[in-house]
């Protein structure tokens, strides 16, 4: 990726989480965090993936918001860049936090059943000990 395209992203990611904390009154972005963009090689199409705390009605919310403040997020986006053409957007729910979290409790859970099968082996050893006491 070249150092240009990543600049861009991060510029991108930081005037829209701008636009939307201090230019968008709408109630429904409320809680949007731009986590990431994603442009292409030629800089003129980006998406734009951001999460939402709360449940899927919020989510639907703050969707229904953006898509909304599209236009004018777009327009102010194009005022504060300084590229010959404003890249053409969307944005896109970013389900790779909820993703982290499910992958974690699954290795949560493998940890658990691990130290509950060497519990189980290590009483079944003390078991066969005591009976060649005896």
């Amino acid at each position: 990726m070249s150092q240009r395209k990543q600049r861009v992203e991060q510029r991108i990611k930081e005037e829209v989480s701008m636009i939307l904390q201090t230019k968008i009154k709408d109630p429904r972005v409320e809680f949007v965090t731009i986590t990431r963009v994603e442009l292409k090689d030629d800089l003129r199409f980006a998406r734009i993936l951001y999460s939402v705390l709360g449940n899927d009605a919020k989510k639907k919310e703050a969707s229904e918001g953006l898509s909304s403040a599209l236009k004018y997020v777009r327009k102010l986006l194009g005022d504060s860049l300084e590229l010959r053409n404003t890249p053409d957007f969307v944005f896109k729910l970013d389900t790779s936090g909820e993703y982290d979290i499910h992958i974690s409790q699954v290795f949560e859970e493998i940890e658990e059943e691990r130290k509950e099968r060497e519990a189980r082996q290590e009483r079944q050893g003390q078991s066969d000990d005591s009976e060649t006491d005896t």
